[in-house]
């Protein structure tokens, strides 16, 4: 069901690989005379666009009662995309630590894999806190990154840590429902 909050969902699926890009693609801003650091504030202010959208569709799916299948699908999808493609496109220029983010992909692919056969089995997997608040780390460590101050390097292996445990999380309740016998 098309829905304002799987448009703003859509939105950030597609403002994803345009961060991506021009991440990547600083000299669109030097060749044309403007300082690198423009090519900071845009892919941020992107970044910050797409990252306010993943608020406002959650607030407005549940206040307006308007959560749909499609919009559970695709609330979590583009929030992957857009992080991993600001992770990737800054790992690429050589601003993030390749190690921080592979182990961040390895745990999305992992506990997305994990998600999927708990709800094929009927269960309800929502986002647990540690996931909401690993999901908050990572933006914040991202904008640091994008605008090339002090202590992103540091807040990226916070927001790491925090990614591994929330991994951990998920997987302890997973193991819970299996023991259960909830999945076969």
């Amino acid at each position: 069901m098309l829905n304002l909050p799987n448009l703003l969902a859509s939105l950030r699926i597609l403002l994803a690989p345009l961060m991506f890009w021009i991440i990547l693609n600083p000299q669109i801003f030097t060749q044309n005379g403007f300082d690198i650091t423009w090519n900071y504030y845009f892919a941020s202010l992107l970044f910050v666009l797409a990252s306010a959208t993943d608020f406002f569709d959650g607030y407005i799916a549940r206040e307006w009662n308007q959560m749909t299948l499609l919009g559970a699908i695709l609330d979590p999808l583009a929030d992957k995309m857009l992080t991993l493609a600001a992770f990737l496109g800054l790992m690429m220029i050589g601003e993030a630590s390749a190690w921080a983010i592979y182990i961040i992909i390895v745990r999305e692919l992992f506990i997305t894999g994990i998600r999927t056969i708990a709800v094929s089995e009927g269960l309800s997997v929502k986002a647990s806190w540690a996931g909401k608040v690993k999901t908050v780390a990572q933006m914040i460590a991202i904008g640091f990154l994008l605008m090339h101050w002090p202590f992103g390097a540091e807040l990226l292996w916070f927001a790491t840590a925090l990614t591994v445990y929330s991994g951990l999380e998920y997987l302890w309740g997973f193991r819970a429902a299996l023991l259960k016998g909830e999945i076969a």
